[in-house]
């Protein structure tokens, strides 16, 4: 028979039995199998798989809890909107699961929040604008498939310290919002699909000490406002679309240890301030960019080349030094120190003397001969007024004897021969008063020879070529010259090809050829020693206008001699 004391006894026993088979109502809440107290319960931390599935949504009963730490589980399934319910939550770390769906709204009611990971999950969306936690100092939603734009809300966050929306799929610009983080040292926004400009408010990060935009569709120049940044210790833009040039505030970046500017397309030289930077554990990365030389050389070589860079739209570059350097000829020549140039026949093969050359003011000889030059000889030339020697021959040089030549009253030698050189003899070559040795034979100089060349008292003419006298010589055989001839040159002309001349006959009596002012015999035996001889008949020997001067106008003349 059961007593009313036996009843009693297994009602506690039974009481007792049920507190091992669940958490108690009101006081408790089981996740996971275990029993947490509602009013206890301060902190939760399951790391590195101590749990798995999903998030019950009775945690928002702990209401109590500061710190929630579910990272490196397996957790599935979404964030559930009742975590909103911990509104004391100053630290939530929910990374390395596999969360998926929507960052909750709800998110925004956990005011106190301090310190907020949610990376290396497979959430999506876009980033909730309730994100503008202002006591938040740690956000990092990096390594998700986050789209959208970045809320501007995220200007609200004025404790952040840390920030990262890496490696995501967002899109759009960089909220300008952004100036208003002034305690941020970490700003990590690459490897998204963003666009626009770096906005210059970035440089009132004063604090960064990370910049890395890298990997977006970013476009427009550096702003030089990144120059204010003098914290930075790692900035990395590479693998963008900027434009523009390298700001030379890079240069106040002392501090930087990397600096990645690689595969965009900046443009310009780069500025001699990078070399500023000596804290760099490496050269900048400027490859891939249409970045144009010259490129500084910070001690250790040229921090770039042209092999890595787009040059095709740089200006090209100047071989010399322009200062103290002179290019002729694809070769560098000190304007200073040059006093005789006589480069090998090769390097002006084809080539014109260019008018620069008259920046080598100390210049005594020049020596160009059998150069294979080309073009005509440079007005410029006639600056050189140092020169002594000036040796052209044996070329293809065309056109005139500028007459700028004539300034050059140093010359001892001028030997232009050989040539195709056309034209009169300048006048202004009287003026060379010092010259010994002057040869402009063999070109197809043509009018008559200047008076002024009676002036140059120290030629020795010669009317051909002689082997053992040839460079003590002066030489102006074989041209177009036409007479007459001065005295001081009339026997040494040698052979000229008058036929294009344009002789006028003096005033006298017809038939007069031998201009005594008798027309008789000896005006006959005048044309015929003419006719006969090897030379090539004076104009005025065509008695009868054809043209021609022959045995037709020997006939004529006797006519004229039978009608007087």
């Amino acid at each position: 028979m059961i007593t009313k004391q036996k009843i009693i006894y297994l009602l506690s026993v039974f009481s007792i039995m049920s507190i091992g088979w669940g958490c108690i109502d009101g006081v408790e809440v089981e996740l996971w199998g275990e029993c947490y107290n509602i009013e206890t319960t301060t902190e939760l931390v399951l790391y590195s798989n101590q749990v798995s599935g999903e998030i019950p949504p009775e945690i928002g009963n702990l209401t109590n809890l500061t710190y929630l730490g579910l990272h490196y589980c397996e957790l599935t399934g979404q964030i559930p909107p009742e975590i909103g319910q911990l509104t004391n939550l100053v630290f939530l770390k929910l990374n390395n699961n596999q969360f998926t769906g929507e960052i909750p709204s709800e998110i925004g009611n956990l005011t106190n929040l301090g310190y907020l990971c949610l990376d290396y999950n497979q959430l999506s969306g876009e980033i909730p604008s309730e994100i503008g936690l202002t006591n938040l100092t740690y956000l990092s939603l990096s390594d998700n498939q986050f789209t959208g734009e970045i809320p501007p809300e995220i200007g609200q966050l004025m404790n952040l310290m840390y920030l990262s929306l890496q490696r995501n799929e967002l899109i759009g610009e960089i909220p300008s919002e952004i100036e208003q983080l002034t305690n941020l040292t970490y700003l990590y926004l690459d490897n998204n699909q963003l666009t626009g400009e770096i906005p210059s408010e970035i440089g009132q990060l004063t604090n960064l000490t990370n910049l890395y935009l890298q990997n977006n569709q970013l476009t427009g120049e550096i702003s030089p406002e990144i120059g204010n940044i003098d914290s930075l210790t790692n900035f990395r833009l590479h693998d963008n679309q900027l434009t523009g040039q390298i700001p030379p505030e890079i240069g106040q970046l002392t501090k930087l240890l990397y600096l990645y500017l690689s595969y965009n397309q900046l443009l310009g030289e780069i500025p001699e301030e990078i070399c500023n930077l000596t804290n760099l554990f490496d050269f900048p990365t400027l490859d891939n960019n249409n970045l144009c030389p010259p490129y500084p050389d910070c001690g250790e070589g040229p921090i770039t080349s042209e092999e890595q860079q787009d040059t095709s739209e740089c200006e090209e570059q100047p071989l010399c030094d322009e200062e103290i350097e002179v290019e002729l000829w694809g070769e560098c020549y000190n304007i200073e120190e040059t006093t005789l140039l006589d480069p090998y026949w090769s390097s002006t093969s084809g080539q014109v003397i260019p008018p620069e050359i008259e920046q080598l003011t100390n210049l005594t000889g020049l020596y160009l001969v059998d150069n294979e030059l080309i073009g005509e000889i440079p007005s410029e030339i006639g600056n050189l007024m140092n020169l002594l020697f000036l040796e052209l021959s044996g070329n293809q040089l065309t056109g005139e004897i500028p007459s700028e030549i004539g300034q050059l009253t140093n010359l001892i030698s001028l030997r232009l021969h050989g040539n195709i050189l056309t034209g009169r003899i300048p006048p202004e070559i009287g003026n060379l008063t010092n010259l010994h040795w002057l040869t402009l034979s063999d070109n197809q100089l043509t009018g008559e020879i200047p008076e002024s060349i009676c002036g140059l008292t120290n030629l020795n003419w010669s009317s051909s070529w002689s082997y053992l006298s040839w460079y003590t010589q002066s030489y102006i055989y074989n041209n177009q010259l036409c007479p007459p001839y001065s005295d001081c040159v009339e026997v040494y002309v040698g052979y000229q090809d008058t036929s294009e001349c344009e002789q006028e006959c003096p005033d006298s009596i017809e038939g007069d050829l031998n201009y005594d002012g008798i027309v008789n015999v000896i005006d006959v035996v005048t044309l015929v020693t003419c006719i006969l001889s090897d030379s090539r008949c004076d104009i005025c020997f065509d008695i009868n206008y054809d043209g021609e001067i022959n045995v037709v106008d020997i006939i004529s003349l006797v006519n004229i001699i039978l009608d007087i």
